[in-house]
Parts: structure tokens; sequence; C-alpha cells
């Protein structure tokens, strides 16, 4: 059992490495506090490797991935929009980011977020793989610990890289990519021809004009507000 629970740790530590769930991991990090990130990560991944470990073999090719994915795609552009506008609503002239939610909130927002994006995902299969063949408890909790492992990696990542950076760039930031997730998460499944890099391509066109056009806003309305202060401190 020992020996199961290692190698279902290793294949879905290494699944996770790079896939979109760590990445949206990192994101979340950057914007809630850490233990609320992992919090929620865990509770969908107890719920996700449960499914597949102990029905996934069965229906695995039964789960509407293309529905799944529009859901998945329409939760990630709510949360990326919400944050954006969380982040670009406060003073113009303030360089720190609005408050985040509430813990409450941000839970359910990751639990839901990773539940989505994890079923039918590339791990669940492999989960589902390694309990055809293996104990399902073993590969259960060998699974569950390889992708928190993978998301508390994610999560010291992006909270180091908070640290160097301004609190309303990184809203805005977060904000960004999860509207890139939900584009990659849609074009993945309508069209898998394009390829894992097209459709990062692809998906990447919509968050780079709406950052640049959040640039170039922000840009002009720095002067107009500096102007405005220096007027009425003349007065």
């Amino acid at each position: 059992m020992i020996a199961t629970i290692l190698l279902s740790f290793g294949v879905l530590f290494l699944a996770e490495l790079g896939d979109k769930s760590q990445l949206m991991a990192l994101t979340f990090s950057l914007r809630y506090r850490w233990w609320v990130v992992l919090a929620g990560i865990s509770v969908a991944s107890v719920a996700v490797n449960l499914i597949a470990a102990g029905v996934g073999h069965f229906l695995g090719t039964a789960l509407p991935a293309n529905a799944i994915a529009v859901i998945t795609a329409l939760t990630l552009l709510v949360v990326g929009l919400w944050t954006l506008h969380d982040a670009l609503s406060s003073d113009s002239d303030s360089d720190e980011a609005p408050e985040p939610p509430s813990a409450r909130n941000a839970f359910l927002v990751v639990i839901s977020a990773f539940t989505l994006a994890e079923l039918g995902d590339r791990t669940m299969f492999a989960a589902a793989a390694l309990a055809s063949n293996n104990n399902w408890l073993a590969v259960w909790i060998g699974s569950v610990a390889g992708m928190v492992a993978a998301g508390g990696l994610a999560i010291l990542v992006g909270k180091f890289a908070g640290k160097h950076l301004p609190e309303r760039g990184i809203a805005i930031a977060s904000g960004l990519l999860f509207l890139f997730f939900a584009g990659k998460t849609v074009l993945d499944a309508f069209a898998p021809q394009l390829g894992g890099w097209g459709s990062a391509v692809l998906a990447l066109i919509a968050p780079a004009l709406l950052g640049l056009g959040v640039a170039v806003w922000r840009t002009r309305a720095k002067p107009a507000v500096h102007g405005d202060e220096l007027a009425e401190t003349a007065r």
C-alpha cells in the first residue's frame, strides 16, 4: 500500500507541474491568503481524487468534458472580471490594491475553480488509471498528497513573487491571468487541434489587449490626478 501511495504521489505531482491547476494556484496565491488557497486546493483534491480513484475509471469516458470546460471557463471569467473591477475601482492614484474578499468567499472561489478545472483533466484520468490496477484507497491518498504538494509549491512561488511586486499590479495581473485561463480552457476543449501552444497564444490575445488598454488608461489618468492635487494645493 505504501508503494502505491508513493507511486500515486509521484505521478500526480509530476502531472501537475506546469498544468493549469498549478498556475491557478499561483494566481490565487497572489490575491488571497496562502492558507485559504491551500485549504481550498486540499478540499477540491480530496473530492476530485475520490471520484477518480473510486469510480473514475468507469465514468471517465462518460464525463461531459465540453460542458465542464464551459462551466470552468465561465467561473474563471467571472473571477477575472471581479478581480479587475476591484483593482480598478479604487482611487487611481493609489498603488495599493483593494481589500481582498473575505476568507469564506475566497475559499469557495478556490474550491469551485479547482474542482471544475480538475474534472476530466489529465490528472483525474491518471488517478483513475492507477486505481484500476492498484488499491483505490492508496491511490486516493497518494493522489491527494501529490496534488496538494504541487499546489503548495505554486503558492510558495506566488508569495515570494508577491513580496517584490506592487499590490495593485498583482491584482490586475491576477485578473488578466484568470481571463487567459478561461480562454485556454475553452480552446483546449473545443479546438484540441491547436495544441497547447496554439491555444495559449490565442487565449493570450484578449488579456494582452485588455492589459495594454488598462496600462494606457492608468498612464493618462495619473497626470490628471496629480494636476488636480497641485491645483488644490495652490488654493
